[in-house]
């Protein structure tokens, strides 16, 4: 499936710690962010220097990791950001990644790149240069501008 980016302004970065990273591009959804994002578009992941070591302890994010390697300082995929909503609950937010009380920035259409591009992210959502934005689409054919 061939899927055809927008024109203008239609791309942000998110830095996100390791594994958490790598857990979005094996199926994590939503990301949990403690403010409301008003942002909905392309988003590149943007694994960040540090790793949360005590987060590998935990057996949802084992799994998911399991045989990938956690990349720091680098786009490692890209997501489209579709919603943004404060926790509803156990009822109506499922997904086992869902942390209660936060906000659920809900991702569609992630890929994961086959290299990942070094970068230097920023926080909460950075405009990425059009050359990062040319090195990271050129590695997804099936996505295109």
């Amino acid at each position: 499936m061939t899927i055809t980016l927008p024109e203008r302004d239609w791309i942000r970065g998110i830095t996100i710690r390791q594994p958490w990273a790598t857990c979005i591009l094996a199926g994590k959804n939503p990301e949990n962010r403690p403010k409301p994002w008003s942002w909905r578009g392309w988003l590149l992941i943007h694994a960040g220097q540090r790793l949360e070591r005590p987060a590998l302890r935990d057996p949802l994010v084992a799994t998911a990791i399991r045989g990938r390697e956690l990349h720091l300082g680098a786009v490692i995929g890209v997501a489209r950001l579709i919603d943004c909503h404060l926790d509803q609950g156990p009822e109506q937010c499922t997904s086992p990644w869902a942390q209660r009380d936060a906000q659920h920035l809900v991702l569609a259409d992630v890929h994961e790149l086959p290299l990942p591009v070094p970068a230097t992210g920023a926080l909460p959502a950075w405009k990425p240069t059009p050359d990062l934005v040319a090195q990271v689409f050129q590695q997804l054919p099936d996505v295109r501008r």
